[in-house]
């Protein structure tokens, strides 16, 4: 465990300096509108004779949120990823066929990418500053975490599915099945739960397809650094004495 949350430290270093570069100015420019949008608002109720209510105070300013407050999240976040990417490795190493540990570390990081991040940020995607209304903040995280749980479940119950099927129909054809499986489960639950669509009117969509990207890329970079490090790690600290035996 203390070498995944490692691994996890240093793969949130990395993806903190790929959010600070990509993902913050996306942060910025949709801090900008929202702040025009409250602005215009303010005008019009003055406008109108009303009286604007009190400004409240700053807790965290916009500059410790775009450095310190986002490193520390990235690293808290990276450190939790890889301690728990740990203990699930060790669990699946050795009961993934013939697999060694860096093949294996790299097929439960594609797995839980596809299944943590990439599926669930198809059906309801991050989305920056000022869009999506606070009413209904409570509805779309609790549909985020649904499609994540469904997800994280299929995923689960393909890999039994796959190891079952590879017994009784050979490797590939159990994977396949197993493939199907998962995607036949995920398009279901896509139809079957609401879509939410909250754009304001006037958000540039260039903005919101930054920061998309942005947030996908930080993602990526996570459980890549976190497959790969930890495999090759991993790899050597299990199966490096054998191979050394082997050659003398």
């Amino acid at each position: 465990m203390i070498r995944g949350m490692l691994i996890g430290v240093l793969a949130g270093f990395v993806a903190f300096l790929f959010a600070f570069q990509f993902g913050e100015p996306q942060v910025d420019l949709a801090i900008a509108f929202e702040e025009q949008t409250a602005q215009a608002a303010a005008d019009a109720l003055i406008a109108a004779g009303g009286t604007l209510p009190a400004e409240e105070p700053e807790v965290v300013s916009r500059s410790t949120q775009a450095s310190i407050g986002l490193l520390t999240g990235l690293l808290v976040y990276g450190t939790a990823i890889g301690g728990i990417f740990s203990l699930v490795f060790s669990f699946a190493y050795g009961r993934l066929g013939a697999l060694r540990a860096r093949a294996t570390a790299a097929v439960l990081a594609v797995a839980a990418f596809v299944s943590v991040v990439l599926v669930p940020l198809i059906k309801y995607p991050a989305n920056p500053p000022a869009v999506g209304s606070d009413d209904t903040i409570d509805a779309r995280t609790t549909l985020f975490f649904l499609i994540l749980l469904i997800s994280v479940g299929a995923m689960v119950a393909t890999f039994v599915l796959a190891k079952r099927l590879s017994a009784d129909r050979g490797t590939w054809s159990g994977l396949t099945i197993a493939g199907l499986f998962y995607i036949v489960v995920m398009a279901l639950a896509f139809v079957a739960l609401p879509p939410i669509v909250e754009m304001p009117d006037g958000f540039s969509p260039q903005v919101i397809w930054g920061f998309r990207i942005s947030s996908f890329g930080i993602h990526l970079i996570l459980w890549a650094i976190i497959g790969l490090g930890f495999g090759a790690w991993a790899e050597a600290r299990l199966e490096g004495a054998p191979r050394r035996m082997a050659r003398v």
